[in-house]
């Protein structure tokens, strides 16, 4: 595992295409990682992470919080964005300073000028958890990217297309990578396959994923 991370941080840097208007950027947030995880251990405090519900009644093997004016829930009435944390009542934590700066760096960088997100979530994945392939179209506003950023164990990310059925590209992640993507990308579907336990020097058998979206008008 040693030996794997040297080589990932020998990649950051770099630009990786995986779509017209979608980019990896290799470890792009390597530097703040410690900084960005200090933040995340702050709103989990006051938002913990919780195994939500789908609306077909399975319990997610992502558990997850969020942070912003904005966070994504799902219960039985469906998915959605709400302004307070449904288990507490209270509004969702703060977006910290570090993760909109980050947010609209990486789209900078990724093309997309003036991001400026209400939403995080922020999903933590241990060893055998999945995300099914999926569109992010809850946000009312279509027009901004979504910025993703991994921390943690490696993982193995789905690009796909307009339609479930359209074959995904298999994209591996690592800590300190960042994945942008809008424009004609932004509906396209994806996911993340089965995370493997090949633990992390930093977060051991832990991955962390947090999504920056527009959300809100």
């Amino acid at each position: 595992m040693e030996t794997q991370d040297f080589f990932h941080v020998a990649d950051a840097g770099t630009v990786e295409s995986i779509g017209p208007r979608a980019r990896v950027l290799r470890g792009f947030a390597q530097e703040q990682a410690g900084e960005l995880l200090a933040s995340i251990e702050q709103i989990v405090r006051i938002a913990p992470f919780r195994h939500m519900t789908t609306p077909s009644g399975y319990a997610m093997s992502v558990a997850l919080t969020n942070s912003g004016s904005l966070g994504w829930t799902t219960d039985r009435r469906g998915y959605r964005y709400t302004a307070d944390d449904p288990d507490s009542g209270r509004p969702w934590p703060a977006m910290p300073a570090v993760f909109a700066r980050l947010a609209s760096d990486a789209a900078r960088r990724g093309g997309f000028e003036d991001f400026e997100p209400d939403a995080c979530l922020i999903n933590e994945y241990a060893p055998g958890a999945r995300l099914s392939l999926h569109q992010d179209k809850n946000e009312h506003d279509y027009g901004a990217p979504i910025v993703s950023v991994s921390l943690g164990m490696s993982a193995m990310f789905l690009f796909g297309g307009h339609a479930r059925s359209d074959l995904a590209a298999k994209v591996p992640l690592h800590h300190g990578d960042v994945v942008v993507w809008g424009g004609e990308d932004r509906l396209r579907y994806h996911g993340v396959m089965p995370v493997k336990d090949q633990p992390h020097l930093v977060l051991g058998s832990r991955r962390i994923n947090f999504t920056f979206r527009k959300a809100g008008r």
